[in-house]
């Protein structure tokens, strides 16, 4: 009790004075796996597997340059001013163009021009999803989608895949128990192509059959392809768009085939859609960066593109051996992993006992990162699990990385068999994205 005259006591003093002012849907956010790792992780020593991060040196840069430069010069006063938030109008066009090497026929006008195609990602999930309601997703999954499932206080519900993608029957049962709970699912999130973190493509045969139980059930697909273009095979796959316009959200990007840092992505929508997908882009943007967009319209218009993506693909190629090559040589017993056929990304499951996100310190101690698997689930699972990118880095560094991931497992193995397993952590939930986790 405090006596008059006293000062009243105080109680524990927060770190944050804001933390009663948030909002409730900041409780779920996390931070990146790595991100507080990332200043060690981004050093010249570290060999990074973790990063998303597309081969630059790829790009003929003298040539974008001078290109960038007349740009400027002859049509400044446009790139440097506001823009629409739907998108340039050449540029939307141009996009119909790349679309329509996966079977797309798009028109322009319900093609939104997103900063990135996160930015699409939160667009569709404010436009669709409140509080409580449902989003089905792969397990594993991107963590940029499920940090913005999270932010708008939607429940994932997982699908298990396997060496064909999403397995429709599975589908079905978690459809049909968020039916008898009574709870509304508002869309299925798929990344059908080269899968980020798994790394594997929807079988072509699964496609029709997911749509139709998508369609039964009344839910919108919403298809997430960055990587559509990038098969080793140069093989490029139906798009779910391709095969029902009106119950398939598209989202695109220029970031894995051309520059990640411009920020140019895509939403192209039913026509219903987009002027709800505009109106959430003037909210969150005005516009997107008038200059970034004509820039990526100035590519696609003087460069030969569609041999840029040959050169990635090759350069893609090249590294996904080497990792391939490396995981076979060094791994110890109990590891597995899938062999991609296009994409950036190995899916690898260390033997049993070993934590991968506990392990990941140690890992950037020994100089290599990875992104731990229970980033990629929105339910904590995925300590087994760990994605190794093998983009960014050069064959040879992806060797020494993937050697050193080796000897650090193997000293897990070791600490294991000493001391038993280290009891498992769960997040709460999924982590919002950054580049180290892209």
């Amino acid at each position: 009790m405090t006596m008059p005259g006293q000062p009243a006591k105080q109680g524990p003093r927060s770190l944050d004075p804001h933390l009663r002012r948030y909002a409730a849907r900041t409780a779920g956010m996390t931070a990146s796996e790595i991100r507080a790792l990332f200043a060690v992780a981004s050093r010249p020593e570290v060999v990074s597997l973790a990063g998303g991060m597309p081969h630059l040196a790829a790009l003929p840069l003298e040539s974008l340059s001078a290109e960038i430069g007349q740009l400027v010069a002859t049509e400044g006063l446009v790139a440097l001013q506001y823009g629409s938030a739907h998108g340039v109008p050449l540029l939307r066009e141009q996009i119909c163009d790349v679309m329509a090497m996966e079977g797309i026929n798009g028109h322009p006008d319900d093609v939104v021009v997103t900063v990135g195609s996160q930015m699409g990602l939160d667009m569709v999930t404010r436009i669709f999803c409140d509080p409580g309601d449902v989003v089905i997703a792969e397990g594993p999954s991107y963590v940029g989608a499920l940090g913005s499932f999270t932010a708008y206080q939607a429940h994932v519900v997982h699908v298990q895949m396997d060496a064909d993608g999403l397995v429709p029957s599975l589908l079905r049962e978690a459809l049909e128990a968020c039916r008898r709970a009574g709870q509304r699912v508002k869309f299925l999130y798929t990344i059908p192509n080269f899968h980020n973190p798994a790394g594997v493509t929807l079988a072509v045969a699964r496609r029709a059959e997911i749509l139709e139980i998508c369609r039964s059930y009344g839910v919108l697909v919403v298809e997430d392809n960055p990587y559509g273009l990038l098969g080793f095979d140069g093989q490029t796959y139906p798009a779910l768009r391709s095969m029902d316009p009106d119950n398939v959200v598209y989202l695109g990007s220029f970031s894995k085939t051309f520059a990640a840092g411009l920020r140019v992505g895509w939403v192209l929508a039913p026509h219903a859609v987009r002027e709800k997908l505009v109106l959430a882009a003037e909210s969150a943007t005005l516009c997107p960066p008038t200059l970034n967009q004509m820039i990526v319209s100035r590519y696609l218009a003087t460069q030969d593109w569609k041999g840029q993506i040959k050169t990635y693909r090759e350069a893609y190629r090249e590294r996904r051996d080497a990792a391939i090559s490396a995981l076979e040589q060094h791994m110890p017993q109990g590891s597995t992993w899938n062999i991609p056929d296009g994409g950036f990304y190995v899916w690898v499951t260390v033997p049993e006992g070993i934590d991968s996100k506990a392990m990941l310190p140690r890992a950037v101690t020994a100089r290599v990162a990875y992104a731990s698997g229970t980033g990629f689930y929105a339910d904590g699972f995925g300590s087994r699990q760990l994605r190794i990118s093998y983009c960014y880095p050069t064959p040879e560094r992806i060797r020494e990385g993937v050697r050193r991931l080796a000897n650090v497992i193997e000293e897990e193995m070791q600490l294991h068999a000493t001391f038993g397993a280290t009891p498992g952590r769960r997040l709460s939930g999924p982590q919002t994205p950054s580049p180290d986790t892209a």
